[in-house]
Parts: structure tokens; C-alpha cells; sequence
């Protein structure tokens, strides 16, 4: 029987071996482990807040020396805008005082310029000028004086060649001008105004108006002549003017007498001097 059980042991599986095992205790070397892991995390957590606080600081001590930088370039900046405030300051009562001066240094070239224009007036008061006068070769003051006689014979205006204190036919603008005014210097204011009298009387008596044939031109004898006063360079402008006034305007009258511009925009109506072009931009801008 036994050696049957055997036999059945053999042919089977081993029988079971029952072993007991004690309760064992937390070892002690894995409670250190645990500290020595905490405190190592401890260490490296402090190395990394550490790491970050320099670099904070590194940050921050840039920041702080770059804001430095920007408010000692803002104090600069201040500096010059308050320098520069100073100088406009300056450069504005500079400026003031400038103007002022120029606009008395106006003033005062206007007073000279009438000054020179009156003087320039008054050395012309007896002169008369012979416009579109046809040119002679070689033209001498002889013949200027003889066209001046011939004239005055045909405007019936006893002219004596003492009473003609100087004669001269104005240099041209242009080479090729030919018919350039001829300035007839008289004795006196009276014996101008008388000329010019009598040569608008005969424009307005003959149909035939004054032309070359009445200052004994052989040829050329049928162009116009003109006689007028011998006005400054501003006259001879202030009248272009009033006549151009005078046309788009309606006024009925306008004429020179002793150097001055004169217009009228009919009988009734006063008599305005023309002194300055500004006055003539007025008087076309009236309604």
C-alpha cells in the first residue's frame, strides 16, 4: 500500500510544500531613500528658484540700467526741446523786430521814391515828347529842331528856337526800333502846355490827325504822330493803367497834366489822381 502511494506521488505531481512566512518591518534604508529623494528635490528645486532669482536680477539690473539710459536721454531730449524753446523765442523777437523795421524801411523808401518822383517831375514840367516820329539815317539834332519848327507852324503855336532848350530822340529798347520818341525840352511849363493845346485842338478841328507830313517828311508822310507829356517811368505806367481803367470801367475822362495821372468817370462826378497802382486795382474792383 505504501509503496502504491509512492508510486502515485511519483507518477503525479509533487506534493505541495507548505512553507509560513513572517511579517517583515519597513526596512529602514527605503525611508532614507525617500528622504535623501525629498531632500534632493528640496535642493534642486532651491538651485532652480535660485537660478531664476539671479536671473531676475540679471534682468532686472538691465531694465534698471537701461531706464537709466532712457531718463537720462529724456532729460537730454528736455534739455534741448527747452534750449531750442529758447532759441524760437529769440529767433521770433528777431524775426518781429525785423519785419518791423522792413516795414518802416518800406515806409520810408516809399517817402524817398515820391521824393525822386516829384524831383523827376518837376525837371520834366516843360518837356513834351514826339512819339512814332519816323527815324532818319544819320539823324542830327538840327533836323530834330527843324521837325519841331515845322510843327508848330502847322499847329499855328509860335515856337522860337530859343525856346527849345534841349531836343533828343530817346534811345530804343530794341536795336532795330526805328520810330522812338523824340523829347523836346521847352523854355518853360507855359509854352508846353501851349503845344500840347494846340495839337489837340487840331487833332479834333482836322480829320487828317497830326502825322509825319506836318513835320515836313518828304516820305513816309502819313504816319501818326502823337504829342504828349514827358511822363517818369511810374507816370508813364499809372496812365497805361487809367486808360485801361478809363475803358473797362466807363470812365468818360482821363488825361495827364504837369507829370500827374487823372481820371473822371464824367462831368459830374470829382476828379481822382492816380498815385499808386493799388488805387487802380480798387478802382476797377468798384461796384
Amino acid at each position: 500500500m505504501d509503496s502504491s502511494m509512492d508510486k502515485s506521488f511519483t507518477d503525479a505531481e509533487s506534493p505541495p510544500t507548505y512553507v509560513s512566512q513572517r511579517a517583515k518591518k519597513p526596512r529602514e534604508d527605503t525611508q532614507d531613500s525617500l528622504t535623501i529623494q525629498l531632500n534632493d528635490f528640496k535642493k534642486e528645486i532651491k538651485e532652480m528658484m535660485s537660478l531664476f532669482s539671479s536671473k531676475q536680477e540679471k534682468e532686472l539690473q538691465h531694465v534698471s540700467n537701461t531706464l537709466k539710459i532712457i531718463q537720462q536721454s529724456n532729460l537730454n531730449i528736455e534739455n534741448s526741446i527747452a534750449y531750442l524753446t529758447s532759441q524760437n523765442e529769440e529767433f521770433k523777437k528777431k524775426i518781429n523786430l525785423l519785419e518791423s523795421q522792413a516795414r518802416e524801411d518800406k515806409k520810408y523808401i516809399t517817402i524817398l521814391e515820391n521824393k525822386i518822383e516829384d524831383l523827376q517831375v518837376g525837371c520834366r514840367k516843360s518837356n513834351i515828347q514826339i512819339k512814332n516820329v519816323p527815324k532818319m539815317k544819320n539823324e542830327t539834332k538840327e533836323e530834330l529842331i527843324e521837325m519841331v519848327m515845322c510843327l508848330s507852324q502847322t499847329l499855328e503855336c509860335k515856337i522860337d528856337r530859343s525856346d527849345i532848350k534841349d531836343i533828343y530822340r530817346v534811345r530804343g529798347r530794341k536795336p532795330q526800333e526805328q520810330n522812338s520818341p523824340i523829347v523836346v525840352e521847352t523854355s518853360s511849363a507855359l509854352l508846353k502846355s501851349e503845344i500840347l493845346k494846340k495839337g489837340k485842338a487840331f487833332n479834333i478841328k482836322h480829320k487828317s490827325k497830326i502825322c509825319s507830313k506836318h513835320l515836313g517828311f518828304k516820305k513816309q508822310t502819313d504816319v501818326p504822330v502823337f504829342l504828349s507829356e514827358h511822363l517818369t517811368v511810374k507816370g508813364s505806367r499809372l496812365h497805361f493803367l487809367a486808360r485801361d481803367l478809363a475803358k473797362t470801367r466807363s470812365y468818360k475822362f482821363c488825361w495827364t497834366a504837369y507829370g500827374k495821372v487823372y481820371v473822371r468817370k464824367d462831368e459830374s462826378s470829382p476828379i481822382i489822381t492816380i498815385r499808386t497802382e493799388e488805387q487802380v486795382q480798387k478802382l476797377q474792383l468798384e461796384k
